[in-house]
Order: C-alpha cells, then structure tokens, then sequence
C-alpha cells in the first residue's frame, strides 16, 4: 500500500487520534502533544463514555485547537444532531450497524465528517466498507459484545488488498511497543489508541500517552 502518496502526507508520520476521553485535562494533554483528533464517547455501553457537561467542557477548550470527535453507536439522528449543537464536533465516528444512507444523513445535519468504524472479522469486513463513502474508514480489532476500545489487534495482511481511496484510521490493540510495526505494515493516514495509554477505562496514562506519540512520530508513511 501506498497510503502516503494516495492522501498527500508523504513521508510524514500518521496522525493521531487520542480516542475514549473523558476527562478535560486528558484532553488538553492530548492536544499539547500534537494530537490530530479527541474522541469522546456518548454510549452508555462504554466505559469510556464521556459526560455531556465534561464534552462541552472540552470543547469549549479545544474548539480550535484539535479535531473534536464524537463516538456514536447505534444512535438515532436526533440525538447525534443534539450532542453536535452543544459540542462543537468536526467528526463524528459511527461505530455501530449504521447504514450508508444514515451516515450521509449525519454529514447533511450535524455539518462534521464522518468516519465510519467497523471491527475486523475478516476480510468481508472490509467489503463491506467499500459501501460506505465517508470521510474517514476505522478499522478496529474484534471482540464478542465490544463495539470499539476492545484492546484487540486485527490481522493487517488483510489490508494488503485494501482498494478503497477512503482514508483510513488504524485501531485496535495499539500502544507505544506496537505502533511503530502497526505503522509500517498498513500506513494509515491516522492512528486511534484508547486502552493503550489509559491507566484504567477513561483515565488516560500521561508518560504512556507521551510514548504513544514519540513512537508513532518515529515512523514515516
């Protein structure tokens, strides 16, 4: 794969994206060390949910600073168009059974670009994701009742056949000892990591999120 000539960042590191936030001052460390994204969560079935007060909090702060994401599983459009009208979201990731017409909706209401996440089961899933023209595809580990933050790495030979000129965020199992193979084996145009810096869900590790970042830095794509 090429993916650094394909998005126009050649031999530049991948982005990254500080995911499962749910704290202000998470954030703001994110944002100081050069984060492309913050992903807050608003599904009850996380242990990474954010707050809607804490979101606007973070929000509030870091509005012009950092790509401002929010996580929605299986949500209906009121309630994401709801949550993007009191936090300022320049993303919002659909990580559930959501369809291509749903996500095209979301872009039309809330304004923001959407990225649309699926869990590798195999390499239907990334057929699948050929359906789904939004701005961003994540792809991210598996495990049975999980919808993201599982902690598992996928098989990436699988995006050896990827054909899709949808730019892609790379998930699932990261941290600072895997990054850098994760990195040279898919060149993503970002990286997403939430357990891998944490020091439990939704509290993040400050010296494991400053080696994240030094770790992905060191590989060019």
């Amino acid at each position: 794969m090429s993916g650094g000539s394909r998005y126009g960042v050649a031999m530049q590191p991948p982005r990254v994206k500080i995911c499962g936030v749910a704290r202000l001052e998470d954030a703001l460390l994110a944002a100081e060390l050069g984060a492309w994204a913050v992903g807050m969560v608003f599904y009850s079935g996380s242990p990474r949910q954010c707050t809607l007060a804490e979101a606007e909090r973070i929000g509030a702060a870091l509005r012009r600073r950092v790509e401002l994401a929010g996580v929605f599983v299986n949500a209906s459009l009121g309630e994401i168009a709801d949550i993007s009208e009191r936090v300022p979201l320049a993303l919002v990731q659909l990580h559930g059974d959501e369809g291509p017409a749903f996500c095209a909706e979301v872009a039309r209401r809330t304004g923001a670009r959407t990225i649309k996440a699926a869990s590798v089961r195999g390499a239907g899933t990334l057929q699948d994701l050929e359906r789904f023209r939004s701005d961003f595809h994540l792809l991210d580990g598996y495990a049975a009742g999980l919808r993201g933050g599982s902690g598992e790495r996928f098989d990436w030979s699988l995006l050896a056949n990827r054909g899709s000129s949808v730019p892609l965020i790379l998930s699932g199992g990261l941290d600072a000892d895997h990054v850098g193979e994760a990195i040279a084996a898919t060149r993503p145009y970002a990286v997403d990591v939430a357990s891998g810096v944490e020091q439990s869900p939704g509290v993040k590790d400050p010296e494991r999120m400053r080696a994240f970042f030094e770790a992905s830095a060191a590989v060019a794509v």
